[in-house]
């Protein structure tokens, strides 16, 4: 919990306006911080732009939210119970279950979302810049603040911060994604629920059930395999189009899928987007020509692919340990020794995130596999798969180690679970 202050004389600068930058600039002002955030759009043009991301947050992250009373959406956007997981193989499936997440998981448009707290934070007190932030202008608030945050993390800004070879496991993207905010998807029959579908060699496909500007939809998206016959949206002109791209691969490889999407149609002109991401963890200090360093967060230092779905949510509890890091510093510098513990107070739970996230781009392992297969016949252990989703430490060991994972099926089969009883319960 973070210690509330009414005033301080200390003053912060965050560029980038996206799920960690606006979060961490709200929650600095209720603390009574002087803070400048810079956004490269105003918050009319963010509503009115083109879709950020396939966002969904999980009941941690929801939580970090609440406590700083920013959880607008409750009545509004639609209840994810749990999440569906299918093993395609042949447009067949081979390997599903389904489980409910022990709390509530929900997705709400960036654009919604972020409007809404960049007219709260000027409402706030808080100065809101509007401009291409480049080295000049990281010089000219490093010389004017007290602490400079980079929280802009796939703009040309980021490049500033140096790869960390010894944690990023890849150089160059392993996955295309291509999204569509539809409405008209045909509802499942079970209950609410966030999907998956695994099509090894190919990629994979989600549906995340969302809340957009006109109304509740679903975000789906493919991510595709570079180079396979899902890496399909090269010569996509138009948004019809490229939704027209996404039926015709789910009929081919998802014909149960594809059948659910057949009256889907986009919630909006810009309701589309491609992308590719490299994932990569870069060093969290930047310096300046200047002399003056600047410190890194969320994506700009830890980048994953979307597969996971841990995006908004490493964002959020990016921005949470730096809130309580910040506050607790009290008056003391924000110098760079500071500046780097408070990234490795970070990734002590991010880099469970990195390491799960990076071990499902390549072919899973034959104990992966055998976990799914039994997930399909234990409740328990499907709950146990689901609610990673939420805790990531909570694959640890049992997802990475064969013998681990005999155990916990093992345990899982006579219902003795004791020996995985602190499962889940890592918190950043």
């Amino acid at each position: 919990m973070v210690q509330r202050t009414s005033h301080t004389t200390r003053s912060i600068a965050i560029v980038g306006a996206g799920q960690a930058g606006v979060q961490l600039a709200l929650g600095l002002r209720q603390n009574g911080y002087d803070v400048t955030l810079v956004s490269n759009r105003t918050p009319q043009q963010v509503l009115d732009g083109r879709v950020m991301s396939t966002q969904i947050m999980f009941g941690d992250s929801m939580e970090i939210e609440r406590g700083l009373g920013l959880d607008y959406w409750q009545d509004s956007a639609p209840v994810i119970e749990g999440l569906s997981l299918t093993v395609a193989i042949d447009a067949e499936k081979a390997i599903g279950f389904e489980a409910r997440l022990a709390a509530p998981a929900q997705s709400v448009d960036q654009r919604v979302k972020i409007e809404t707290w960049l007219r709260e934070f000027e409402g706030d007190g808080g100065t809101l810049r509007i401009a291409e932030a480049g080295i000049e202008e990281l010089e000219s608030l490093a010389a004017t603040h007290d602490l400079v945050l980079v929280a802009a993390g796939k703009g040309e800004i980021s490049r500033i911060f140096e790869r960390d070879a010894g944690r990023s496991a890849f150089d160059s993207p392993q996955r295309a994604a291509a999204v569509s905010y539809v409405h008209g998807l045909r509802p499942r029959n079970s209950f609410v629920a966030c999907g998956a579908n695994l099509m090894p060699g190919l990629g994979e496909y989600f549906i995340v059930p969302a809340l957009t500007k006109s109304g509740p939809c679903d975000c789906i998206f493919i991510n595709a395999i570079p180079g396979g016959p899902l890496d399909a949206f090269g010569d996509v002109t138009s948004p019809a189009e490229h939704l027209a791209r996404t039926k015709e691969l789910l009929g081919r490889y998802l014909p149960w899928e594809g059948e659910r999407a057949v009256d889907a149609r986009l919630s909006d002109p810009n309701g589309v987007l491609t992308g590719r991401i490299p994932p990569t963890v870069r060093k969290p200090v930047a310096l300046l020509p200047s002399g003056r360093s600047v410190l890194g967060l969320a994506d700009v230092l830890v980048l994953n692919d979307p597969l996971t779905g841990q995006g908004s949510n490493n964002a959020a509890k990016s921005a949470d340990v730096y809130l309580r890091e910040i506050v607790n510093r009290g008056a003391e510098p924000f110098d760079t020794d500071w500046m780097t513990a408070t990234f490795e107070r970070f990734w002590e739970y991010a880099q469970h995130v990195v390491r799960w996230t990076n071990g499902l781009l390549p072919p899973a392992p034959d104990h992966v596999v055998t976990l799914l297969d039994a997930a399909q016949r234990l409740p328990s252990l499907a709950s146990g798969i689901v609610e990673a989703f939420n805790r990531p430490p909570s694959l640890d060991p049992w997802w990475y180690d064969a013998d681990a994972a005999r155990r916990e099926i093992a345990a899982h089969e006579s219902g003795d679970r004791s020996a995985t009883a602190e499962r889940g319960e890592a918190r950043v």
